[in-house]
């Protein structure tokens, strides 16, 4: 019967794009078109009136029995392959995914179905590789967004969950809003600038942004945005990639501040290697003194500015450190600077590391006023034997003061060097993601060791400019908040467990005409004294009062206080309380506090109670009178 009207049949079976096979309800093979034979392999006469399992898996013969069996009883139009993979068989043996349609139908009362065949490999491989792209994109630990160029404001359109876990934000919180949600009010920082400019020109950018969490944390975000086009060069879509750099950018600042103290200290500080013995940094100080820029330094060595000494002589000395007999050496020697002209210093040699490479650092102190002093000293001698004994006195004195400063910056500077060293080495053992408390912990106890030998530096750069009389106040007008602001700050950072700062009030309006680094030196010195010696969950208030010639500051603590028998004695240099001995502190703060009040016609007084607390109240001029 498919013979009647043969040319017409034909016409419209090839005319279908997709593979048609018409089999009985035996599932005999009784019409195939072209189609079939491109998707199967088989020709035409090899598979008519074979029955349909030769283009079925055999493993799929059973099942696929019952099936047919069952849709030959239902009777009506069934799509197969959406729910369920179905898989044909080529005449080579290959097994491949297809999508059948099947249409039953009736001719002289025989039933027969007509089977749509397509075959789906390149649907399925396509579907594949979107699905392993896409876990690639989830399981990323970058933060990947994708945002729309075409739409208005380029929302975002994909938020994997790495950037979920790095900014807080669920994707029903970002999607289909712009990424400025990130910057909080922080909107007009330069990288934005860039930006900004870049996506208006469909260009590829990177940029370091500072990015704000759900819950404001602040964080710095290394963002890399691509534009995708479309054939016709269109940009349809930015990809940007974030990197947490948070971390990085806290050390580079942390490295940079240590880098301003070593340049900016007035002593001559030398770094040098071991094994050329050649200059290979020198602060600024180092550098004026001895009149060679760090350019030249670089091509010399520490014999070549040495006035009486020889390499031999010298690696000799120096052995004592290599070998690690001992930890540091001072001594005396006298260097030549580039002009010709000699002078006295004292050199303290210690053995450290730049890298990997083994280098010296050497702080290298002008002893000529001391030189000087000493041969006057020794003029007179002959002179009076009461001034000896004052002149020798006063040398005691000096010796004692230098001998005790020297001890006390060893050991201030030794233990929280250890403590840095200690939690460097264990970071580096615990690289386990669960163990990622304990190197948050390792990290806040170098953080808070930096901070602490930080201060200790400005302590005694303070001192000896104090003590040199090299000091020159910088006078200025200057909003007092700025000033708190930048104390409280960085006095946070070093806050026990628990404690707090319970910032003045209403002083937004209030400024002096004043040095503003002493200002801010003097109440950091004694915020960190407050945070220092007080217990944790405690508070620290700070109260500022001004009338028309002067102002006051207040700096309240709920900590261990001062005996009172020590409280004569608390702005002596070098002291420190009998109550404290166990804390760490360098005992002249408050010496250097004074100092800088005395001399900016300020004042300083305070009321302590041992185990109660103290109040400490400055008084300065709001006009300093230069």
């Amino acid at each position: 019967m498919f013979k009647q009207d043969q040319e017409i049949f034909n016409i419209l079976l090839e005319a279908v794009s997709e593979g048609v096979i018409i089999v009985d309800n035996q599932q005999n093979i009784m019409e195939v078109n072209t189609i079939v034979e491109s998707i199967f392999g088989y020709a035409k006469t090899e598979i008519l009136g074979k029955a349909l399992d030769v283009l079925i898996p055999s493993q799929y013969h059973t099942s696929h029995a019952a099936y047919f069996e069952a849709f030959i009883k239902r009777g009506k139009r069934r799509k197969m392959g959406e729910a369920v993979d179905i898989f044909g068989l080529k005449k080579d043996g290959t097994v491949f995914p297809v999508e059948v349609e099947l249409n039953p139908f009736s001719i002289y009362n025989k039933t027969y179905v007509m089977a749509m065949v397509r075959d789906i490999s390149e649907k399925k491989n396509t579907e594949k590789q979107l699905m392993l792209k896409s876990r690639a994109l989830e399981s990323a630990n970058n933060g990947i967004i994708i945002t729309d160029a075409l739409q208005e404001d380029n929302p975002v359109i994909y938020f994997n969950s790495a950037s979920q876990n790095l900014t807080g934000f669920s994707s029903k919180e970002i999607l289909n809003n712009n990424c400025r949600i990130l910057q909080g009010n922080d909107r007009n920082q330069k990288p934005l600038k860039k930006l900004r400019k870049a996506i208006k020109k469909g260009e590829s950018c990177q940029v370091t942004l500072c990015n704000y969490k759900k819950d404001g944390t602040l964080f710095w975000n290394d963002l890399y945005i691509m534009p995708i086009t479309n054939s016709e060069g269109v940009v349809t879509n930015f990809i940007g990639i974030q990197n947490d750099v948070t971390k990085r950018k806290k050390a580079e600042d942390e490295r940079q501040h240590l880098a301003t103290i070593f340049d900016e200290s007035l002593n001559e500080i030398y770094v040098f290697d071991v094994e050329t013995l050649k200059f290979i940094n020198a602060n600024y100080g180092a550098q004026k003194n001895i009149g060679y820029s760090l350019e030249e330094l670089k091509n010399m060595t520490p014999l070549d500015i040495t006035h009486n000494d020889n390499e031999a002589n010298f690696r000799k000395t120096i052995d004592a450190l290599l070998q690690k007999n001992v930890e540091k050496l001072k001594l005396e020697t006298v260097h030549q600077r580039k002009d010709g002209t000699n002078y006295p210093v004292e050199v303290h040699l210690q053995l450290s590391h730049l890298g990997e490479k083994n280098v010296f650092v050497a702080i290298i102190l002008d002893i000529t006023e001391l030189k000087n002093q000493t041969a006057k000293l020794e003029n007179k001698v002959e002179e009076r034997t009461e001034q000896l004994k004052i002149a020798l006195s006063k040398e005691k004195e000096l010796n004692e003061l230098k001998t005790k400063f020297l001890s006390l910056v060893s050991h201030e500077f030794k233990t929280p060097l250890s403590g840095i060293l200690t939690s460097s080495q264990l970071l580096a053992k615990y690289q386990l993601t669960e163990q990622q408390d304990k190197r948050n912990r390792h990290i806040k106890i170098i953080s808070d060791k930096v901070h602490y030998l930080n201060n200790i530096l400005n302590d005694f750069l303070s001192f000896e400019k104090l003590e040199s009389g090299k000091l020159n106040y910088r006078y200025a007008h200057f909003k007092l908040s700025k000033v708190v602001n930048e104390v409280v700050y960085n006095a946070n950072m070093l806050l026990k467990e628990g404690q707090k700062i319970n910032y003045p009030k209403n002083i937004d309006e209030l400024s002096v005409f004043q040095d503003e680094k002493i200002i801010e030196l003097i109440l950091s010195n004694l915020i960190y004294n407050a945070i220092n010696y007080s217990p944790e969950h405690t508070t620290i208030d700070i109260e500022v009062n001004q009338n028309h010639e002067t102002t006051t500051f207040v700096i309240k603590d709920q900590g261990i206080g001062i005996p009172e028998k020590d409280q004569n004695h608390i702005f002596d240099r070098y002291f420190r309380g009998e109550n404290v001995v166990n804390t760490q502190g360098t005992g002249i703060g408050l010496n250097i506090v004074k100092n800088h009040l005395e001399n900016i016609g300020g004042t300083i007084s305070f009321i302590s109670k041992e185990h109660k607390g103290s109040s400490f109240t400055i008084t300065i001029p709001n006009t300093a009178k230069p």
